[in-house]
């Protein structure tokens, strides 16, 4: 068995691959580092720690890399007699990827059995994106319907910290020992791919939902309200009371969102919340707030960590999600002049209206209740700034 992964970061090899690896496929890196390529293609095995209370070692062999950026014909070879496709790149790179994904499909044998194409991405729907991206960049409807019957396209849900690495560790990576990958299974009409480190469920919403809105949400409160305190770690944010009493007001909001939407049981909820906050404890996991804080338009916009649970909370509870806002707000002062995104974000908190940036940065418009508490919150970080 082979699984082709497209992102040989940390995600990739830590998490992804790894479990692919357990599962007994060869693994394919692909990915336009060609020094990480090179690295891996150089090595015969690297080791992925698990740290925590109880700490071990895996080491991964068997693997191969291939530089996607320069040698797209055998990445197409290695697709077209793949069995599994994943993705850990970012869901703004799924666009890049989709066209080597098809062509691959396209030198695929007619006979051969349908290729699995999952996007393990922090973000709903990734893979019905990736689906999308590929489809469109088709000549005409015969070519779309060719390669549609050549693949199935399933979403998923994922869950591991993987921190930024030490400088000296190589391709080695260091993980936290808690992991989660669920993954839809009605697409695959029952004939899912055996990959015993994933949980193939029958309603996936939920779970991407759960996770997406406790663990990212939580993790980036923590690192924008904890950044404002000065802690320049994860746990070292969390430790301190004012910064994890705003994360658990956060998720108790979220949770309310989740369980008056999805019908999940609040017991449950209130117990999923508290594993995640001690998660971010872990003391092994040297993770930087302003790593976690990276990109704060993005983790801004209307379907992600903050955005997605408010409007839920108003839609579903009719209340507004005081503790979300003031995470909002901190999120608006992560003021990081290496990061490109912050540094945009803070000249459009100079220059643009509260309302506009309302607008352009959450998708919230005028006439949905959000949208005034949302002014009011951007309104005051602009103010306090001057």
């Amino acid at each position: 068995m082979k699984a082709v992964h497209f992102g040989a970061g940390n995600i990739g090899r830590g998490f992804v691959g790894l479990l692919l690896h357990e599962a007994g496929y060869e693994v394919v890196f692909a990915d336009v580092n060609a020094e990480l390529i090179d690295a891996l293609a150089a090595a015969d095995s690297y080791s992925v720690h698990e740290v925590g209370e109880q700490s071990k070692t895996t080491v991964v062999d068997g693997f191969r890399a291939i530089n996607s950026a320069t040698d797209e014909a055998a990445l197409v070879e290695e697709i077209a007699s793949a069995d599994i496709v994943t993705t850990a790149v970012g869901p703004r790179i799924l666009r890049f990827v989709a066209p080597v994904i098809a062509a691959g499909l396209a030198a695929r044998p007619d006979d051969a059995p349908r290729l699995a194409v999952m996007a393990c991405e922090n973000a709903i729907g990734a893979t019905d994106l990736l689906a999308a991206e590929l489809f469109d960049g088709l000549p005409d409807d015969e070519t779309r319907d060719e390669l549609a019957a050549k693949a199935i396209f399933a979403n998923t849900a994922v869950d591991r910290i993987v921190p930024a690495q030490a400088p000296d560790a190589g391709i080695d990576v260091t993980v936290e020992a808690f992991y989660e990958w669920v993954v839809d299974r009605s697409p695959f009409a029952g004939a899912e791919p055996s990959i015993p480190g994933a949980h193939f469920v029958d309603s996936l919403a939920p779970y991407i939902e759960r996770k997406l809105f406790t663990v990212n949400t939580g993790h980036a409160t923590v690192a924008y309200t904890g950044f404002l305190a000065g802690a320049t770690t994860i746990s070292e944010a969390i430790a301190i009371p004012a910064v994890r009493s705003a994360a658990e007001a956060a998720l108790e909001e979220t949770s309310a969102a989740l369980a008056a939407k999805h019908g999940l049981d609040a017991a449950d909820l209130a117990a999923y919340r508290a594993k995640i906050l001690d998660r971010f404890t872990n003391p092994y996991l040297v993770d930087e707030v302003t790593r976690v804080g990276r990109e704060p338009l993005r983790k801004l916009g209307r379907d992600d960590r903050f955005i997605g649970p408010a409007a839920d909370y108003v839609q579903y509870t009719g209340g507004i999600p005081d503790a979300l806002l003031t995470a909002v707000g901190a999120a608006l002062r992560f003021d990081v002049p290496e990061d490109t995104q912050s540094v945009e974000l803070q000249q459009l908190l100079r220059e643009a209206s509260a309302e506009d940036i309302v607008r352009e940065i959450t998708g919230i418009t005028d006439d949905e209740r959000l949208f005034a508490p949302l002014v009011a919150t951007v309104r005051g970080v602009q103010e306090s700034a001057r």
